[in-house]
């Protein structure tokens, strides 16, 4: 094999290759006289067909998978011989397109190597942690959002009102006949709760026990029926009772009904919960902190097209975010701005050096916390949850996506374990404000 080096231009190399025909003769012929030991034709026993023969009727096929083999292995003997890292699959590409049987073979073989990443002290790196105290009133805020979804209705001799509960019979037609699915029996529905279509509810204040009206409205656009969408309909409605809303006692009994034995279990519980929430937010902001410490610590030369791959994905993503209404992705290809290409070149930054930390120091993802992960997602599709893991465990992209992050947290783990961090209390709403302008910053 005779290899020249055509470009080597920073990250970039491309190599002429020339693979002699013999040795492409040599793997057909090898492979025939392999497949040879299996072959049956009429008129040979097992094992003695001549090779011209295999020739003339399997020589196209083996001739194709030779090549294949013999390119394949020529671009790894390469890549292995020059010590390289591609950054990305080679491009391959056979220059002499009138090939004929017994010819040498020609390639050009371009790839991107991946930069050498320098080294960081992570000793060197100093961070603040905003830390968020768990307060008695956070815990009774929580604890009162507990109160209210866990409201009482008592019957009330009175007129409906906003946050009433009203017992109804209705029946739904549209042009004066009714249409499937508008119809119920003893059916509770809490005022202003927005539980049925846009104008509905607000029907039905002032009425008392024993009324009966006709609700008119007009169905929305976006109604999943689309016999209904935008439809003027009507709904005969009979009020059985109206309940009015009942403050919950704060205590033991109402601890039970969140499987706590007592009011004291359910606050600790809450303050648990509570302090979880504040420290994953301001895990979140410590974790931005360093990415930009990061960032403005290491400058090294980059794959251009992964660049260049990775700009098109923020431009398409910035355009959805700028227009959500737009539906699917077969809109003209979106030109990477300046700005894009900005956010390009951070995010391929800072995912090399991460990935080279963690190969620095043998980071990886375990099975165990895979199958957690798995098993998470799994449970966002109720009854599904089988075929969805099965679904994942055979398709490498999906358990790629998941890797990803697991993998990219330990490795800020292992660094936030050497650098300097120093906390600060804060408020909830301090916190929240820092990530919100993080956020602003970002995409």
């Amino acid at each position: 094999m005779q290899v020249t080096e055509s470009k080597s231009d920073g990250l970039i190399r491309v190599y002429d290759i020339t693979i002699p025909g013999s040795d492409l003769e040599g793997k057909v012929t090898s492979k025939l006289e392999e497949a040879r030991e299996s072959v049956e034709l009429k008129g040979f026993r097992k094992g003695k067909v001549p090779l011209s023969l295999l020739r003339q009727r399997f020589g196209q096929s083996v001739l194709g998978e030779s090549i294949q083999e013999i390119v394949d292995g020529a671009v790894r003997d390469l890549i292995a011989d020059k010590d390289h890292r591609p950054a990305m699959t080679p491009d391959i590409k056979m220059t002499n397109e009138d090939f004929n049987e017994g010819d040498d073979i020609s390639l050009t073989v371009a790839y991107e190597l991946l930069p050498d990443v320098p080294a960081v002290d992570f000793g060197a790196i100093e961070l603040e942690k905003m830390v968020v105290q768990v307060e008695d009133l956070a815990v009774d805020e929580a604890l009162g959002r507990l109160a209210a979804d866990a409201v009482n209705y008592e019957t009330a001799e009175k007129a409906a009102e906003e946050k009433d509960q009203v017992v109804i019979d209705f029946l739904g037609k549209m042009d004066g006949e009714p249409f499937e699915g508008g119809a119920a029996e003893d059916f509770p529905l809490v005022i202003g709760s927005g539980q049925f279509v846009p104008g509905f509810e607000d029907q039905l204040t002032g009425l008392k026990a024993g009324d009966e009206k006709t609700v008119e409205l007009t169905m929305p656009e976006e109604y999943g029926n689309a016999d209904l969408a935008g439809k003027a309909v009507t709904f005969d409605v009979t009020v059985k009772e109206v309940k009015g809303p009942q403050p919950v006692d704060m205590d033991d009994e109402f601890a039970k009904r969140f499987g706590m034995d007592s009011l004291d279990a359910l606050k600790d519980d809450i303050r648990t919960r509570v302090g979880s929430e504040f420290e994953q937010a301001s895990r979140a902001h410590l974790k931005r902190k360093l990415l930009d410490d990061l960032d403005g610590r290491v400058d090294f030369d980059l794959p251009p097209t992964m660049l260049e791959i990775e700009a098109k994905q923020v431009a398409h993503q910035l355009l959805h975010e700028d227009n959500p209404d737009m539906e699917g992705h077969d809109h003209g290809e979106v030109e990477p701005t300046e700005e894009h290409q900005k956010i390009a070149k951070r995010r391929v930054m800072l995912g090399l050096l991460l990935a080279h930390i963690g190969s620095e120091n043998e980071i990886s993802v375990t099975e165990e916390e895979l199958r957690d992960v798995m098993i998470q997602q799994a449970r966002q599709y109720p009854g599904q949850e089988r075929q969805f893991i099965e679904w994942v465990q055979g398709n490498q992209q999906a358990i790629n996506e998941m890797q990803a992050p697991i993998f990219e947290d330990k490795v800020v783990d292992h660094i936030l374990a050497q650098a300097k961090i120093s906390e600060k209390t804060v408020t909830k709403e301090e916190l929240e404000k820092a990530l919100e302008d993080l956020e602003s910053d970002s995409v």
